[in-house]
């Protein structure tokens, strides 16, 4: 198999996934190693296609939906309810970015779209002992979000200035 018939069974792999597909996992099916696959996947990211990458591995956009942003400022106790305000009102996390002073934005695909993925991100993040992005800035952060409706992101950012955690939303 060459590069290009390669980088075309990723995309069909990704295209028929019903859950992030790891390079571990589309390694083996291509018959090469985790590495080129990382390749692949950055090939097939500059050619335009909608590839995004989390914890579990990739998948491709498949966005419904109003999509938002809103700035947020919390302690590290406080990720798996600002989580859990978005995902029970329907709304999806796409990602997180922060403003560093030195490297400029930084941005992260997360894919938080239930209170199980949530459960599953601070399970990760707490067995790994890995910092979130947000300790960069003293917790001052950016979620990208996607939301059914306006009705939807209103009581989002309600509940999220009830905790104490919304500084600001477009």
């Amino acid at each position: 198999m060459n590069g290009q018939e390669r980088r075309d069974k990723i995309l069909s792999e990704l295209e028929k996934a019903n859950a992030p597909v790891s390079a571990t996992k589309l390694a083996e099916l291509c018959s090469v190693t985790r590495q080129i696959i990382v390749a692949d996947v950055a090939l097939l990211r500059a050619a335009g296609a909608p590839i995004c990458s989390e914890y579990r591995g990739y998948f491709l956009e498949q966005e419904t939906g109003i999509r938002r942003r809103i700035v947020c400022c919390h302690k590290k106790d406080d990720v798996r309810n600002e989580f859990y305000a978005i995902v029970d009102q329907g709304g999806k996390v796409l990602n997180v970015t922060v403003e560093h002073s030195i490297y400029g934005q930084i941005s992260v695909d997360l894919t938080i779209s239930s209170r199980k993925d949530a459960d599953e991100f601070v399970r990760k993040t707490a067995l790994s002992g890995a910092s979130h992005l947000s300790d960069l800035t003293a917790g001052i952060h950016i979620h990208t979000l996607t939301v059914p409706s306006e009705e939807s992101f209103e009581a989002i950012c309600k509940t999220l200035s009830d905790l104490g955690i919304l500084i600001d939303h477009d």
